[in-house]
């Protein structure tokens, strides 16, 4: 090996979060030596290490269960594409390495993320005329869950979703849902069941949360209307997966005790306040109709004739029409306080717009909204601990008297 690579990389944010005494492996999913040599150990030593590792994601489950999710990024002049790479570990069992695209939860990621892979799968569960070249492009990927790819073949576009098999059942049964609604959903047009994969038609719009930050969202009316009808879904009493409010919740909850336990006075204070609320709320929650159970600007598409698209509907089934909106509310006023500038300005207005058409529209009570909006926030504050930044302590401090500030 080079002495660049000897030297190692540095890792991207640099985080340090509370030991796990049940997880004593966690500290070395954060030494970028440690996990470089991890990687070079499974997947092949390279002539030179990468400048930097950059966190992606970091799920924990106090006790039980951690995994990192990174992405290795070379120098300008190395032309060496980033990789993503998870480390897991969990309590008991040897730690596991995988890079993308071998994911051995997701069995048909390999061949579908590989043009010549992409290629006879089109052509074998979706092309009713053969193509010759297939193009690919990763759009989300969220390891040991699911990923989203574009491919190409000619003018012809379609989303494939490859997934755990045990999620297809669920996720057409929640687009069965959605499809009887007034939402616009891509269309089913092929589906690999031994690779779990299942490809969508794609639909031509603008991302409704840059359509927000620019300024330009659609009537707050257009969006209420299309959850109106979502909610009144004919014949849907008990179809779906009911929404696990107490379980995201919980998890939530357990997380920040832990990750709050080195913080300082003012975290701790304000996470027993949002608790003592929140508890009660929680527990007394159940659903009371169908819902999207997991709303916000980001799962949407404007359409150039303004109806509301869904794109991503996994979660559709019995719900609370009110915690629809609180986490669409929830989500723009998380970006309206970490956004920057224009954009951050943009969210905060539309969600008083939103929020204030909402209420007039259906004659809430303000305060069941707010409850739900607490909740919903409660859990967004999740992102500084799964997406973090070097200052994570502090976002998290400031998302939970934000959390406070709402139930107010």
């Amino acid at each position: 090996m080079t002495t660049a690579a000897a030297a190692g990389p540095e890792l991207y944010p640099q985080v340090d979060f509370p030991h796990d005494p049940d997880l004593r492996e966690l500290p070395r999913l954060f030494d970028p030596e440690r996990v470089w040599r991890a990687y070079e150990r499974r997947c092949g030593e390279r002539e030179t290490s990468p400048r930097r590792l950059r966190i992606r994601e970091f799920n924990h489950a106090r006790g039980r269960i951690a995994s990192v999710s990174y992405e290795a990024e070379w120098p300008e002049d190395a032309y060496i594409p980033p990789q993503t790479f998870t480390i897991r570990i969990e309590r008991g069992k040897p730690a596991e390495l995988f890079a993308y695209p071998e994911d051995p939860s997701l069995p048909g990621l390999v061949e579908a993320a590989h043009p010549d892979g992409a290629l006879r799968l089109l052509n074998r569960h979706v092309l009713a005329i053969p193509a010759r070249r297939v193009r690919v492009e990763l759009v989300r990927y969220r390891p040991a869950s699911r990923a989203v790819l574009r491919h190409r073949a000619g003018k012809a576009r379609f989303y494939a979703r490859a997934m755990r098999p045990a999620a297809v059942e669920p996720l057409l049964a929640a687009r069965e849902l959605a499809g009887r609604s007034a939402f616009v959903v891509p269309r089913l047009v092929g589906h690999w069941r031994d690779g779990a994969v299942i490809w969508m038609s794609e639909i031509p719009g603008r991302n409704l949360r840059q359509r927000v930050r620019a300024g330009k969202g659609p009537d707050p009316e257009l969006l209420l209307e299309a959850l109106e009808s979502l909610w009144g879904v004919p014949g849907a009493a008990g179809e779906g997966r009911p929404f696990n409010l107490a379980g995201a919740y919980r998890r939530a909850k357990r997380g920040f005790r832990h990750k709050t336990r080195e913080a300082g006075d003012e975290a701790r204070r304000s996470l027993g306040e949002a608790v003592a609320v929140l508890d009660p709320f929680v527990e007394s929650w159940e659903p009371s109709g169908v819902a999207h159970n997991d709303c916000y600007d980001d799962q949407m598409l404007v359409l150039p004739d303004r109806r509301i698209a869904l794109v991503d509907y996994e979660e559709t089934g019995p719900g609370d029409p009110l915690l629809d909106v609180g986490n669409f509310l929830a989500h723009l006023r998380w970006g309206s306080r970490f956004g920057r500038g224009r954009a951050a300005r943009a969210a905060g207005a539309y969600r008083e717009a939103f929020r204030q058409a909402a209420l007039e529209r259906f004659g809430w009570s303000e305060r069941d909204l707010a409850l739900r909006e607490g909740v919903c926030l409660f859990r967004v504050c999740t992102n500084a601990i799964r997406h973090p930044r070097e200052d994570w302590q502090g976002q998290l401090e400031s998302g939970l008297a934000l959390v406070n500030e709402t139930l107010a």
